[in-house]
């Protein structure tokens, strides 16, 4: 029998059909190198586009390097471009490689046709390979004097490339003066732009370390400097504008006069039809009247017809960029948008991140005269068949409750919500209905009544199920069958898998034991025997403690679980005022869209010197022992990159059961077998052993009063350098590279925490005592500071971690130094200068 005969794919014309496509590749480039015939840019352009197709997907093509710049000699602009793109990809990676494009780019750059000039330039200064930073010196001053626009601009940036190689080779030729002058005497206004943007750029990372290039970086914001740019605004790009008026947003103008000058000038600016011109001029005006309050809410008034505008046109990110910034404007100032509300209404065909915005904007702007119409509305989205949009909808009916004080007809509406009979918008309603209950509880008889109807078998959510445990206990005297559904919960423990769930329905039982004994007895005992057999800790740990407040006094237990309660005024903000303030600092990023600071979501060598990386809220103090040093050896792993990062996890050394320094007895299930008819032998648990009471010292220092007085001898003998300086960048890797040379925990003195209300008061204070502050941060209760000294003989340097936590009073030092056996004189002296902060 004859073979079946094999099937053949036509190979795809962006795929190689075998290994051997692309040494045909480099076999037909060969040939064609240094050709002349008709015809044959044209058959260059079809190999080039293969090439570029294959390198496109990931196939390995540097073998036809060498090839691909012998065809590059040619006046043809498109394959230059492909040529230029092919080399560009390769010679970052591979330095050899791009050793062979040097000779060609350069005499590209004298090429008569400025385009090719421009590109060659361009691709030269993308090779990214440090070696080779000498060759980009001539062409780039050439670039910088070309009589074509187009040339000085791509110079212009390749200037800020080459300082990004090497800084000491771009400043020793003296380019960021010609870019100056470029940058104030140039006719084109692309070229200002590129060469303010590699100014800015420069002078800022110079500033630290040179304070020529600090001086220079003030004149950017001198009133001659933005007078000329101002004028020149509408012959700037979209972009170039952006730029110009970010830095017109950080010029002090000297009196109100001079602002009043800069808004006239710029007001035209805020009917531009692109959306980041309006922000960039908005921020200016809104930066600029800060501290003229009556012009800062007319400024407020001007800008909301521009942002209104740009909502409703443009796509639907461009709505959701727009709408973010206006949210954070309305939450400084809602009554000034309250009248606008109509606008924040949802439209059918918009995404589900713009319309849960939107929500958010309704509840902020959402006041006397407007509620009951945003409140119809919302109810109209709680039927959507969008069940995350009927959820958000909800949610923002109950926002707005708990910021009114004449809810009566927004209670009814959300107990109408409970009567739809949809499992999501019962939930939903559930959980807002104990947060009005915990605000409002005169309105408990008639909430009650309707939730008292609601079945737990048709609640699953845990946080559903947990409000409705919480009310069931709660209000356990006016919803008669309240202890037969907590039994009924309490039979069904070990198919709950939600330990929230487990530790809402402990304290509901306990709750309605208090109340309602001889119906709750046996629920409360299978409670209390299930929760200390659970293997979840909190739970564990909630049921031991009922048991031993039942076991020591009733009326105690009554008191602890069961106090009077007092209706909750105002529920804590997601947000701290601090935190906004700094969003509004950075007005027009993105920061205001992920509405949280750039220095949580921005990698390390993007942050600058000052920025922490991680949510401050978090700072981790770990728990090293205090009572001496720790070898050099211990190096932490997360030292590796910690410098200005606070995401390292909690540490509790020495402490087990979740972070708890108390062990809970153990307790053997078999003895609940034996209780009778399901009761739980409150006496069959093991007493634990008595637990000695800690020494009047540890109370006082829980309580603050404990604090050790400020040393009374003499700092040590070690001198340090008053003008001892140091570049952030150096710092942080010096940090990396030196091992932990103490790690101790000392405490500070009470006043000097109440002083830490001004974030400069401590930083200026170890600059006294000649210790700098390199970076610091952080919120209460945590705060961090990074200090740097240096020995006054020598060149010895200290870097210090300082943790202080406001609320215990407690300071972790990590330090590190080059001059190990000066450690122990320096912490001295640091927790010296230390303690007498606040007392001085």
């Amino acid at each position: 029998m004859a073979p079946p005969a094999q099937s053949h794919r036509s190979p795809s014309p962006s795929q190689p059909s075998g290994k051997g496509e692309v040494s045909d590749l480099k076999t037909q480039l060969r040939q064609l190198a240094g050709s002349r015939a008709p015809g044959t840019d044209d058959t260059k352009r079809e190999l080039f586009k293969k090439v570029i197709s294959y390198m496109t997907i990931g196939i390995d093509v540097s073998s036809v390097f060498s090839e691909m710049v012998m065809c590059s000699a040619t006046s043809d602009i498109v394959l230059k471009k492909m040529c230029y793109l092919y080399v560009g990809n390769y010679a970052k990676h591979n330095p050899d490689l791009a050793l062979l494009t040097i000779n060609f780019l350069q005499r590209d750059c004298k090429d008569e046709d400025p385009m090719i000039r421009g590109l060659a330039l361009r691709s030269l200064c993308s090779l990214g390979v440090a070696n080779l930073v000498e060759y980009l010196v001539g062409p780039l001053g050439n670039g910088l004097k070309d009589g074509n626009s187009y040339v000085r601009m791509v110079a212009a940036v390749g200037v800020l490339k080459l300082y990004h190689l090497s800084a000491s080779t771009c400043l020793d030729a003296d380019f960021p003066p010609l870019l100056k002058q470029l940058m104030l005497k140039d006719k084109d206004a692309q070229v200002v732009a590129n060469c303010l943007t590699s100014l800015q750029e420069i002078w800022s990372l110079e500033a630290s370390t040179s304070e020529e290039a600090a001086r220079e970086r003030e004149t950017l914001l001198s009133k001659p400097v933005v007078y000329y740019f101002l004028n020149r605004m509408k012959e700037f790009s979209e972009w170039a504008q952006c730029i110009v008026l970010e830095l017109v947003s950080k010029y002090v103008p000297v009196d109100s006069e001079e602002i009043f000058d800069i808004m006239n000038l710029l007001e035209d600016r805020l009917h531009h039809a692109n959306g980041a011109v309006v922000l960039a001029t908005i921020k200016v005006f809104l930066h600029m009247t800060l501290s003229m309050t009556d012009v800062h809410q007319q400024v407020y008034e001007r800008i909301k017809a521009p942002l209104l505008t740009l909502v409703s046109s443009g796509s639907p990110e461009q709505s959701y960029a727009v709408l973010s910034h206006l949210h954070l404007l309305v939450m400084r100032a809602p009554y000034i948008f309250s009248s606008d509300y109509k606008h924040f209404y949802c439209q059918y065909n918009e995404p589900f991140y713009v319309k849960k915005l939107k929500l958010d904007m309704l509840t902020a702007v959402a006041n006397e005269s407007n509620t009951y119409e945003i409140v119809t509305e919302l109810c109209e989205y709680v039927a959507n068949v969008d069940i995350p949009m009927a959820r958000e909808s909800i949610r923002a009916v109950g926002k707005i409750a708990l910021q009114q004080y004449d809810v009566n007809a927004i209670v009814d509406r959300l107990l109408q919500f409970l009567e739809m009979e949809k499992e999501h918008v019962t939930a939903e309603t559930l959980v807002l209905v104990k947060d009005l209950l915990r605000k409002y509880p005169q309105w408990s008889h008639d909430c009650i009544a309707v939730v008292g109807n609601i079945s737990s078998k048709n609640v699953q959510e845990p946080k559903a199920k947990a409000a409705l445990i919480w009310m069931l206990g709660e209000y356990a005297q006016d919803m008669q069958d309240s202890p037969y559904i907590l039994e009924g919960l309490v039979e069904n423990w070990d198919e709950e898998n939600s330990a929230e769930v487990r530790l809402h329905l402990l304290t509901a039982v306990m709750k309605c034991f208090l109340r309602r004994a001889p119906e709750t007895q046996k629920a409360l005992g299978d409670a209390l025997a299930a929760g200390v057999a659970d293997f979840h800790q909190d739970v564990h740990d909630r049921a031991l403690l009922y048991y031993r407040l039942l076991k020591y006094d009733v009326s105690v237990a009554e008191r602890i679980v069961n106090p009077p309660k007092q209706a909750v005024s105002v529920f804590a903000d997601t947000q701290s005022s601090e935190m906004k303030d700094r969003i509004f600092d950075e007005f027009n990023s993105l920061s205001v869209v992920y509405q949280k600071p750039s220095y949580m979501f921005t990698d390390k060598e993007h942050r600058g010197p000052f920025a922490f990386s991680e949510e401050l809220g978090s700072l981790s103090i770990g728990t090293e022992p205090s009572d001496g040093a720790v070898a050099a050896q211990r190096v932490e792993a997360n030292d590796k990159d910690l410098l200005l990062g606070t995401s390292e996890k909690e540490e509790s050394h020495g402490y087990g059961n979740n972070g708890s320094a108390y062990n809970a007895p153990s307790y053997d299930a078999s003895t609940t077998a034996g209780a009778s008819q399901g009761h739980f032998d409150l006496v069959s648990i093991d007493q634990p052993s008595t637990l000695h009471p800690p020494s009047s010292f540890a109370i006082d220092d829980l309580l603050g009063l404990g604090m050790p007085a400020a040393p009374s001898s003499a700092p040590p003998a070690l001198l340090l350098n008053a003008k001892a300086t140091i570049d952030p960048n150096a710092f942080q890797q010096k940090w990396r590279q030196l091992p932990v040379s103490l790690s101790q925990e000392t405490s500070i003195d009470p006043q000097g925490v109440a002083g830490m209300t001004n974030p400069q008061a401590l930083p200026q204070h170890m600059q006294g005592h000649s210790i700098n502050c390199i970076a610091s941060g952080g919120q209460a209760p945590n705060f961090k500071f990074f200090f740097f000294a240096q020995k006054a003989e020598g060149s010895s340097a200290y870097l210090v971690e300082c943790v202080i936590n406001s609320s215990s009073c407690k300071v972790q030092l990590k330090i590190k130094t080059d001059d190990q056996a000066t450690s122990q004189a320096f912490s001295e002296l640091f927790q010296s200068a230390l303690s007498k902060f606040g007392s001085t």
